[in-house]
């Protein structure tokens, strides 16, 4: 007997700007059928750069979920483009699997948002904000040997770029000043790999 639960219909339930909202009807082992939110956005990828003097970069802005500002490393979605292959992969962008797209997206958005280049990335890991609901996988990365390039914040960014050394990022999360989970990911990944 299989001991799995399995996904037995995908109902779209509500389309907003960013984000498609489904219901999934999984069916049980035992033949009880389950209801699940599936909430599907595009991929992504994040960096945190560490500048010429050894600082680590930020970008702080407001995010309308807190109400607030926000201090987290650059990020951003994915160019969109048909994606084939699993069917369980429903959004455009580009594959998991396909680590020369999140290299490229990590590489804009730091650009983008710091002026900054990074000459080398390292990936840390994935984040799945939450693994039960959200679709969106983001790349996070640590960027290494930065050039000056250009800003070219979309017209919706407004934000202002931070430095701060490794002990301050730290004390910016004890502190509470640092929420983001790939932010957090990415500083103690930094501190325990490179510092």
């Amino acid at each position: 007997m299989d001991k799995r639960i399995k996904k037995i219909d995908r109902t779209l339930k509500y389309e907003g700007h960013r984000v498609k909202v489904y219901e999934d009807t999984m069916l049980t082992p035992d033949g009880e059928k389950l209801y699940y939110d599936y909430v599907e956005n595009r991929n992504g990828a994040a960096v945190l750069l560490v500048d010429a003097e050894g600082k680590l970069v930020f970008v702080k802005q407001y995010r309308q979920v807190l109400d607030g500002e926000s201090v987290e490393i650059p990020a951003g979605c994915m160019e969109p483009r048909d994606v084939t292959g699993s069917p369980d992969i429903l959004t455009k962008g580009e594959a998991p699997e396909d680590m020369e797209a999140f290299i490229s997206c990590a590489k804009r958005e730091a650009e983008e948002e710091t002026g900054l280049i990074p000459g080398k990335l390292t990936f840390i890991n994935y984040i799945v904000a939450s693994v039960g609901l959200f679709s969106e996988r983001t790349a996070v990365f640590i960027g290494t040997d930065c050039e000056k390039g250009s800003v070219n914040r979309d017209s919706d960014e407004y934000m202002d770029v931070i430095r701060l050394s490794v002990d301050e990022a730290l004390d910016y999360i004890n502190r509470g000043f640092i929420h983001d989970s790939k932010t957090i990911l990415a500083i103690y990944a930094y501190k325990c790999l490179f510092d």
